[in-house]
């Protein structure tokens, strides 16, 4: 069975501790949960302001799943493992 390779996408506003802290959250929820199969970029919209508009994001900061669809968004620093697993629709990997 192929698995799906997820596309992530994390809005922020420079180097904030909300921001540092919700890039850390999730790259550790990733590698437990999607270990080798999720893409991850971060968008910084104070450089970008432009990309805001493509995703609607009205709150920062946003993770926003691209693949596998329906696109679905979360807001905050993403510390509620639990919300965050939910929200993505991630289920825990079956050990084998």
């Amino acid at each position: 069975m192929d698995e799906e390779i997820w596309e992530l996408r994390l809005y922020v506003a420079g180097h904030t501790v909300k921001s540092v802290t919700a890039l850390a959250n999730l790259k550790k929820y990733c590698e437990e949960h999607l270990a080798g199969r999720y893409r991850l970029e971060v968008i910084d919209l104070l450089q970008n302001p432009q990309l805001a508009e493509g995703d609607q994001i009205l709150a920062i900061p946003t993770l926003v799943r691209k693949v596998p669809s329906p696109i679905r968004k979360i807001i905050g620093d993403l510390s509620n493992q639990e919300r965050v697993l939910v929200g993505l629709d991630i289920r825990p990997l079956d050990p084998k």
